[in-house]
């Protein structure tokens, strides 16, 4: 049984898309583009945003630190909280607290903001550690938030195997793999199909129930 469960948040624990789309969509007006169909801005949801600009629009580096900071004047008292609580979530992170496994937060959005999520929606009792990433993107990628969960939760090479990262995207599945974890695909958020399968997660799930099955039995 793992005994270290580390969580992605956007996408995994919480439903993000009204926030961080319409935080894309400002930041994407202030650059002259308009995108008014939030579901074209998904894509956006759980790598680092930095990437995504890049990547999805063609952005230099230097227009898309603008972007991510226009995106950050609209999320820091805005976006943060044009979000909900996946269905069943609180109860499958109690019953796997009472289980005495070691829960931790492994995401790629900046600490503090999901430092304030979860005391928000009242998830931060469950966890015995929050690992973001930091502020001046020097840490994004999943890989090194993994490895700074590690840092924190006194987890050594020997110790690996405990480990399960459960995640939503190819970006949590990667990471793991780079750390040398196993990974719990789960398509509750924002994968496309076939997206985990490809990235190499060692299981999968469909629903937050079939997540908590498996994390209880594993």
């Amino acid at each position: 049984m793992y005994q270290y469960l580390l969580f992605d948040l956007d996408g995994t624990l919480t439903n993000p898309k009204e926030g961080i789309t319409k935080c894309v969509q400002y930041a994407l007006r202030d650059q002259g583009i308009e995108e008014p169909d939030l579901d074209k801005l998904e894509p956006f949801i759980g790598p680092p945003l930095l990437d995504s600009f890049q990547e999805f629009y063609g952005f230099t580096s230097e227009q898309a630190k603008r972007a991510l900071k226009k995106y950050r004047e609209r999320f820091q008292d805005i976006g943060i909280f044009e979000n909900q609580v996946f269905e069943g979530i609180p109860d499958m992170l109690s019953a796997l607290q009472s289980q005495g496994r070691k829960l931790a937060v492994a995401s790629s959005k900046p600490e503090e903001f999901v430092l304030r999520i979860l005391e928000k929606f009242k998830l931060r009792q469950y966890f015995c550690e929050v690992v973001g990433a930091t502020m001046d993107e020097r840490r994004t990628a999943k890989a090194d938030v993994i490895q700074e969960a590690f840092r924190r939760l006194g987890i050594t090479e020997d110790k690996k195997a405990q480990v399960l990262m459960v995640g939503d995207r190819k970006h949590d599945v990667e990471g793991a793999k780079a750390c040398g974890i196993d990974c719990l695909g789960v398509y509750v958020g924002f994968a496309a199909q076939g997206e985990l399968e490809q990235a190499g997660a060692a299981y999968i799930a469909h629903t937050v129930e079939e997540m908590g099955e498996f994390l209880k039995k594993h």
